[in-house]
């Protein structure tokens, strides 16, 4: 086999490799729904866990729920990331 086509193979190779490689990174819209329920319960744990005054909705925590309910996933996680974070409440990495 000449020079130019190991190159060419090699590339080509290397190409599906890194295909493969990006398509698995991607979680599945199952795992999503599951930190979306994981985040979620945190959530609601520290909130039903606060001191008087903080009995009324968390509209945050609302909203993410209604995302992760209608499937917008990413949407919900993103906020309830940032609900949690805010309030410096330790969730698991994603």
């Amino acid at each position: 086999m000449s020079r130019p086509a190991r190159a060419c193979l090699l590339i080509c190779v290397v190409s599906c490799l890194l295909v493969a490689i990006n398509t698995e990174a991607q979680p599945s819209r199952e795992q999503l729904a599951a930190r979306c329920a994981l985040l979620g319960s945190i959530a609601d744990r520290y909130w039903r866990r606060g001191g008087e005054g903080s009995l009324g909705p968390n509209m945050t925590r609302m909203s993410a729920g209604l995302d992760c309910s209608k499937g917008r996933y990413e949407q919900g996680i993103k906020t309830l990331e940032k609900f949690l974070t805010g309030q410096r409440i330790p969730f698991p990495p994603g």
